[in-house]
């Protein structure tokens, strides 16, 4: 059973930084593209940065800059530093994960795991 498990979320200051984690297990085959998502109160999920198993990056034009997504392939973790964080990036962040999707999207359609989320909280 495909397990993934995100941490590192909480309250920061405007223009500080956080870094979150998403621990994978359960997977038969490698994913072939992870990615982290956002959800707002009254918002839709939205991408916000993914990798794939070759190590591609996309980000969302919101946070291009700012967030810098890795992985480590031999822990199964998956990671997203945040810097110089704004209020506007206040929302639940979710680690997704699957084995079928193509070059790091960030379409939340294409995945088929998903954690529970941690919260991230920016307050000006």
């Amino acid at each position: 059973q495909v397990h993934l498990v995100e941490s590192g979320g909480g309250s920061v200051q405007a223009g500080g930084s956080r870094r979150l984690s998403c621990g994978a297990s359960g997977f038969a085959y490698s994913p072939t593209s992870m990615a982290w998502f956002r959800q707002a109160p009254g918002k839709e999920r939205e991408g916000v940065a993914g990798i794939d198993d070759s190590g591609n990056t996309n980000y969302s034009d919101s946070v291009k800059g700012r967030f810098t997504i890795s992985k480590d392939n031999a822990k199964d973790f998956l990671y997203l530093q945040m810097n110089s964080l704004k209020p506007e990036d206040t929302a639940m962040y979710y680690c997704a994960a699957d084995s079928s999707v193509d070059w790091a999207s960030l379409a939340p359609a294409a995945y088929g795991y998903w954690g529970q989320g941690t919260q991230v909280t920016v307050s000006s």
